[in-house]
Protein backbone atom coordinates (compact mmCIF):
# COMPACT_ATOMS: atom_id res chain seq x y z
CA UNK A 1 0.00 0.00 0.00
CA UNK A 2 1.59 3.41 -0.70
CA UNK A 3 2.15 5.77 2.09
CA UNK A 4 1.70 8.90 -0.16
CA UNK A 5 -1.57 10.64 1.73
CA UNK A 6 -4.10 11.50 -0.67
CA UNK A 7 -5.44 15.33 -1.03
CA UNK A 8 -8.57 13.71 0.55
CA UNK A 9 -6.74 12.55 3.53
CA UNK A 10 -4.64 15.94 4.07
CA UNK A 11 -7.39 18.30 3.27
CA UNK A 12 -6.83 21.75 1.85
CA UNK A 13 -3.23 21.23 1.89
CA UNK A 14 -0.37 21.70 -0.52
CA UNK A 15 -2.09 19.86 -3.24
CA UNK A 16 -5.38 21.46 -2.88
CA UNK A 17 -3.23 24.45 -3.82
CA UNK A 18 -1.96 23.40 -6.78
CA UNK A 19 -5.76 22.22 -8.17
CA UNK A 20 -7.64 24.83 -10.01
CA UNK A 21 -11.00 24.30 -8.58
CA UNK A 22 -13.70 23.33 -11.76
CA UNK A 23 -11.18 22.22 -13.86
CA UNK A 24 -11.96 18.32 -13.18
CA UNK A 25 -15.81 19.42 -13.00
CA UNK A 26 -15.30 20.67 -16.57
CA UNK A 27 -13.14 17.78 -17.88
CA UNK A 28 -15.93 15.66 -16.73
CA UNK A 29 -18.92 17.67 -17.38
CA UNK A 30 -18.12 19.97 -19.98
CA UNK A 31 -17.33 23.84 -19.80
CA UNK A 32 -20.47 24.87 -19.87
CA UNK A 33 -21.83 22.95 -17.04
CA UNK A 34 -19.01 23.60 -14.88
CA UNK A 35 -19.64 27.40 -15.03
CA UNK A 36 -23.81 27.45 -15.74
CA UNK A 37 -24.55 28.99 -12.41
CA UNK A 38 -21.42 31.37 -12.96
CA UNK A 39 -22.93 32.36 -16.29
CA UNK A 40 -26.47 32.55 -15.25
CA UNK A 41 -25.68 35.01 -12.40
CA UNK A 42 -23.39 37.53 -14.58
CA UNK A 43 -26.18 37.85 -17.19
CA UNK A 44 -28.82 38.26 -13.81
CA UNK A 45 -26.62 41.39 -12.99
CA UNK A 46 -26.35 42.46 -16.20
CA UNK A 47 -30.25 42.42 -16.99
CA UNK A 48 -31.29 44.38 -13.52
CA UNK A 49 -27.93 46.72 -14.51
CA UNK A 50 -30.00 46.89 -17.99
CA UNK A 51 -33.07 48.04 -16.63
CA UNK A 52 -31.23 51.56 -15.50
CA UNK A 53 -28.97 51.56 -18.77
CA UNK A 54 -31.91 51.62 -21.21
CA UNK A 55 -32.91 55.02 -20.49
CA UNK A 56 -29.55 56.95 -20.04
CA UNK A 57 -28.08 55.05 -23.62
CA UNK A 58 -31.22 54.74 -24.91
CA UNK A 59 -33.63 56.99 -24.24
CA UNK A 60 -36.44 53.99 -22.83
CA UNK A 61 -36.88 54.29 -19.35
CA UNK A 62 -37.70 50.85 -17.82
CA UNK A 63 -36.42 51.80 -14.48
CA UNK A 64 -35.51 54.91 -12.70
CA UNK A 65 -33.26 55.81 -9.93
CA UNK A 66 -30.74 53.16 -8.32
CA UNK A 67 -30.41 49.86 -6.59
CA UNK A 68 -31.97 51.92 -3.40
CA UNK A 69 -34.83 53.69 -4.85
CA UNK A 70 -36.30 53.24 -8.31
CA UNK A 71 -39.52 53.22 -9.90
CA UNK A 72 -39.62 50.55 -12.74
CA UNK A 73 -42.15 51.62 -15.81
CA UNK A 74 -43.12 54.86 -13.76
CA UNK A 75 -45.70 52.34 -11.86
CA UNK A 76 -44.34 49.33 -9.33
CA UNK A 77 -42.11 51.33 -6.64
CA UNK A 78 -38.83 49.59 -5.40
CA UNK A 79 -36.94 50.63 -1.79
CA UNK A 80 -34.12 49.02 -0.35
CA UNK A 81 -35.24 48.06 3.02
CA UNK A 82 -31.68 48.51 4.91
CA UNK A 83 -32.62 52.31 3.55
CA UNK A 84 -36.18 52.85 4.57
CA UNK A 85 -34.76 51.47 8.37
CA UNK A 86 -32.08 54.28 8.08
CA UNK A 87 -34.38 56.99 7.04
CA UNK A 88 -37.23 55.68 9.65
CA UNK A 89 -34.35 55.94 12.75
CA UNK A 90 -32.86 59.24 11.16
CA UNK A 91 -36.61 60.74 12.09
CA UNK A 92 -37.41 61.15 8.24
CA UNK A 93 -40.75 59.74 7.60
CA UNK A 94 -40.46 58.32 3.78
CA UNK A 95 -43.45 58.64 1.51
CA UNK A 96 -46.27 56.08 1.13
CA UNK A 97 -44.57 54.53 -2.45
CA UNK A 98 -41.46 54.02 -0.48
CA UNK A 99 -42.63 52.41 2.11
CA UNK A 100 -44.72 49.74 -0.79
CA UNK A 101 -41.71 49.62 -2.83
CA UNK A 102 -39.50 48.19 0.66
CA UNK A 103 -42.47 45.84 1.50
CA UNK A 104 -42.26 44.27 -2.06
CA UNK A 105 -38.48 44.28 -1.69
CA UNK A 106 -38.82 42.79 1.76
CA UNK A 107 -41.08 40.10 0.88
CA UNK A 108 -39.42 39.09 -2.15
CA UNK A 109 -36.14 38.39 -0.24
CA UNK A 110 -37.68 36.52 2.49
CA UNK A 111 -39.82 34.08 0.07
CA UNK A 112 -36.52 33.51 -1.74
CA UNK A 113 -33.45 33.63 0.23
CA UNK A 114 -31.75 37.36 1.48
CA UNK A 115 -28.45 37.02 0.31
CA UNK A 116 -29.64 36.20 -3.16
CA UNK A 117 -29.11 40.07 -3.54
CA UNK A 118 -25.59 39.69 -2.82
CA UNK A 119 -24.60 37.16 -5.69
CA UNK A 120 -27.62 37.55 -8.06
CA UNK A 121 -27.82 41.46 -8.01
CA UNK A 122 -25.23 43.09 -6.95
CA UNK A 123 -22.93 44.45 -9.09
CA UNK A 124 -19.62 44.72 -6.39
CA UNK A 125 -20.23 41.02 -6.94
CA UNK A 126 -17.97 40.79 -10.15
CA UNK A 127 -15.40 42.81 -8.66
CA UNK A 128 -15.11 40.38 -5.50
CA UNK A 129 -14.86 37.63 -7.48
CA UNK A 130 -12.17 38.87 -9.27
CA UNK A 131 -10.24 39.72 -6.44
CA UNK A 132 -10.90 36.19 -4.87
CA UNK A 133 -10.05 34.44 -8.20
CA UNK A 134 -6.82 36.07 -8.71
CA UNK A 135 -5.94 34.81 -4.73
CA UNK A 136 -6.28 31.31 -6.30
CA UNK A 137 -4.17 31.96 -8.77
CA UNK A 138 -1.63 33.89 -6.84
CA UNK A 139 -1.97 30.90 -4.46
CA UNK A 140 -2.48 33.90 -0.97
CA UNK A 141 -4.02 32.17 1.60
CA UNK A 142 -2.79 34.56 4.74
CA UNK A 143 -4.80 37.06 5.70
CA UNK A 144 -6.07 39.78 7.94
CA UNK A 145 -8.65 37.71 10.20
CA UNK A 146 -11.85 39.02 10.90
CA UNK A 147 -14.77 37.58 12.62
CA UNK A 148 -17.97 37.33 10.70
CA UNK A 149 -20.02 39.11 13.21
CA UNK A 150 -17.65 42.12 12.07
CA UNK A 151 -20.56 43.07 9.65
CA UNK A 152 -22.96 42.82 11.94
CA UNK A 153 -21.31 45.07 14.40
CA UNK A 154 -20.78 47.56 11.69
CA UNK A 155 -24.33 46.85 10.59
CA UNK A 156 -25.27 47.99 14.29
CA UNK A 157 -22.87 51.02 13.79
CA UNK A 158 -24.83 52.30 10.76
CA UNK A 159 -27.90 52.42 11.87
CA UNK A 160 -26.41 54.19 14.98
CA UNK A 161 -24.98 56.51 13.03
CA UNK A 162 -27.60 57.30 10.95
CA UNK A 163 -29.96 57.86 14.01
CA UNK A 164 -27.35 60.11 15.50
CA UNK A 165 -26.54 62.55 12.63
CA UNK A 166 -30.35 62.64 10.65
CA UNK A 167 -29.11 61.02 7.45
CA UNK A 168 -28.81 57.81 5.56
CA UNK A 169 -25.70 57.35 6.65
CA UNK A 170 -24.40 53.78 4.53
CA UNK A 171 -25.44 55.87 1.42
CA UNK A 172 -22.50 58.47 1.76
CA UNK A 173 -19.64 55.98 1.67
CA UNK A 174 -21.69 52.78 -0.02
CA UNK A 175 -19.40 51.02 -2.69
CA UNK A 176 -22.38 49.29 -4.41
CA UNK A 177 -24.19 52.63 -4.62
CA UNK A 178 -21.30 54.84 -6.02
CA UNK A 179 -20.79 52.38 -8.20
CA UNK A 180 -24.39 52.01 -9.56
CA UNK A 181 -24.67 55.31 -9.84
CA UNK A 182 -21.28 56.08 -11.59
CA UNK A 183 -22.35 53.14 -14.87
CA UNK A 184 -25.64 54.49 -15.14
CA UNK A 185 -25.22 58.49 -14.71
CA UNK A 186 -21.57 58.93 -15.95
CA UNK A 187 -19.37 62.02 -15.56
CA UNK A 188 -16.24 62.77 -14.53
CA UNK A 189 -16.60 63.16 -10.86
CA UNK A 190 -18.86 59.63 -11.11
CA UNK A 191 -15.54 57.82 -13.10
CA UNK A 192 -13.34 58.67 -10.40
CA UNK A 193 -15.44 57.95 -7.57
CA UNK A 194 -16.38 55.00 -8.97
CA UNK A 195 -12.46 53.54 -9.95
CA UNK A 196 -11.65 54.68 -6.02
CA UNK A 197 -14.70 52.56 -4.78
CA UNK A 198 -13.93 49.45 -7.08
CA UNK A 199 -9.96 49.87 -6.41
CA UNK A 200 -10.73 50.00 -2.65
CA UNK A 201 -12.78 46.89 -2.59
CA UNK A 202 -10.75 44.83 -4.83
CA UNK A 203 -7.35 45.56 -3.11
CA UNK A 204 -9.60 44.51 0.11
CA UNK A 205 -10.19 41.41 -0.86
CA UNK A 206 -6.80 40.52 -2.84
CA UNK A 207 -4.66 41.83 -0.20
CA UNK A 208 -5.98 42.38 2.91
CA UNK A 209 -8.92 39.54 4.42
CA UNK A 210 -9.81 36.66 1.82
CA UNK A 211 -13.40 37.47 1.25
CA UNK A 212 -13.37 40.55 3.05
CA UNK A 213 -15.94 42.79 2.00
CA UNK A 214 -18.56 40.48 1.46
CA UNK A 215 -18.00 38.32 4.13
CA UNK A 216 -16.87 40.01 7.14
CA UNK A 217 -17.87 44.21 6.50
CA UNK A 218 -20.63 44.71 3.74
CA UNK A 219 -23.62 45.52 6.45
CA UNK A 220 -26.55 45.15 3.19
CA UNK A 221 -25.58 41.36 2.70
CA UNK A 222 -25.54 41.26 6.99
CA UNK A 223 -28.75 43.23 7.19
CA UNK A 224 -30.52 40.53 4.01
CA UNK A 225 -28.87 37.84 5.82
CA UNK A 226 -31.07 38.76 9.05
CA UNK A 227 -34.08 39.24 7.38
CA UNK A 228 -33.77 36.86 4.81
CA UNK A 229 -32.60 33.83 6.82
CA UNK A 230 -35.33 30.86 5.57
CA UNK A 231 -36.11 30.86 1.78
CA UNK A 232 -37.27 28.79 -0.96
CA UNK A 233 -34.11 29.20 -2.87
CA UNK A 234 -31.61 26.79 -1.64
CA UNK A 235 -28.31 24.75 -2.12
CA UNK A 236 -29.16 20.80 -1.23
CA UNK A 237 -26.14 18.44 -1.25
CA UNK A 238 -28.38 15.10 -2.75
CA UNK A 239 -25.45 13.19 -3.40
CA UNK A 240 -22.87 13.52 -0.44
CA UNK A 241 -22.11 10.15 -0.33
CA UNK A 242 -20.08 11.11 -2.97
CA UNK A 243 -17.80 13.51 -1.78
CA UNK A 244 -14.32 13.13 -2.09
CA UNK A 245 -13.13 16.28 -0.41
CA UNK A 246 -11.31 17.60 -2.94
CA UNK A 247 -12.06 21.28 -1.40
CA UNK A 248 -13.39 22.72 -4.83
CA UNK A 249 -16.45 24.25 -3.41
CA UNK A 250 -14.81 24.75 -0.33
CA UNK A 251 -11.91 27.00 -2.69
CA UNK A 252 -14.84 29.15 -4.26
CA UNK A 253 -17.74 29.10 -1.95
CA UNK A 254 -17.82 32.82 -0.41
CA UNK A 255 -19.08 31.61 2.85
CA UNK A 256 -17.01 28.07 3.34
CA UNK A 257 -18.58 27.69 6.63
CA UNK A 258 -21.84 26.96 5.23
CA UNK A 259 -21.29 23.84 3.37
CA UNK A 260 -19.96 21.35 5.99
CA UNK A 261 -23.46 20.62 7.74
CA UNK A 262 -24.93 20.07 4.66
CA UNK A 263 -21.61 17.46 3.74
CA UNK A 264 -21.32 16.05 7.32
CA UNK A 265 -23.84 17.16 9.48
CA UNK A 266 -26.56 14.40 10.63
CA UNK A 267 -29.40 16.17 9.38
CA UNK A 268 -30.81 16.63 5.90
CA UNK A 269 -27.96 17.58 3.22
CA UNK A 270 -29.64 21.03 2.97
CA UNK A 271 -27.30 24.32 3.03
CA UNK A 272 -29.47 26.52 5.42
CA UNK A 273 -27.64 29.05 6.64
CA UNK A 274 -28.58 32.66 6.36
CA UNK A 275 -24.75 33.45 4.99
CA UNK A 276 -25.82 31.25 1.96
CA UNK A 277 -26.00 33.81 -1.32
CA UNK A 278 -27.25 30.96 -3.28
CA UNK A 279 -24.43 31.64 -5.65
CA UNK A 280 -24.36 28.18 -7.23
CA UNK A 281 -20.35 27.84 -7.76
CA UNK A 282 -20.18 24.95 -5.36
CA UNK A 283 -22.82 22.98 -7.66
CA UNK A 284 -20.74 23.84 -10.92
CA UNK A 285 -16.93 23.29 -9.64
CA UNK A 286 -18.29 19.91 -8.44
CA UNK A 287 -16.79 16.66 -10.34
CA UNK A 288 -19.15 14.49 -8.73
CA UNK A 289 -22.13 16.48 -8.87
CA UNK A 290 -23.11 16.04 -5.15
CA UNK A 291 -24.73 19.70 -4.90
CA UNK A 292 -27.94 20.87 -6.62
CA UNK A 293 -29.44 24.78 -6.44
CA UNK A 294 -33.26 24.63 -6.28
CA UNK A 295 -36.33 25.03 -4.63
CA UNK A 296 -37.35 23.52 -1.14
CA UNK A 297 -39.72 24.15 1.23
CA UNK A 298 -40.05 28.00 2.43
CA UNK A 299 -38.85 29.11 6.09
CA UNK A 300 -37.90 25.21 6.21
CA UNK A 301 -35.92 24.50 10.26
CA UNK A 302 -32.09 24.20 10.09
CA UNK A 303 -30.86 20.39 9.96
CA UNK A 304 -29.35 19.19 13.49
CA UNK A 305 -25.58 20.52 13.10
CA UNK A 306 -26.10 23.61 11.29
CA UNK A 307 -23.56 26.57 11.56
CA UNK A 308 -25.44 29.95 12.76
Amino acid sequence: MSMQPTAARRGPGKAAERRIPGRAAAASRGWFAAHRWLIARRLSQLFFLSLFLSGPLFGVWIAKGTLAESRTLDVLPLTDPFVLLQSLLAGHWPETTAVVGAVIVLSAYLLLRGRLYCSWVCPLNLVTDAAAALRRRLGLREGMSLGRKTRLAVLAGVLVASAVTGTIAWEAVNPVTILHRGIVFGGLFAGGAVLAAVAAVFVFDLAVAQRGWCGHLCPVGAFYGLVGRRGSVAVKAPARERCDQCMDCYAVCPEPQVLTPALKGPGAPLVTSPDCTACGRCVDVCPHTVFALGLVRPFARPGQGETP
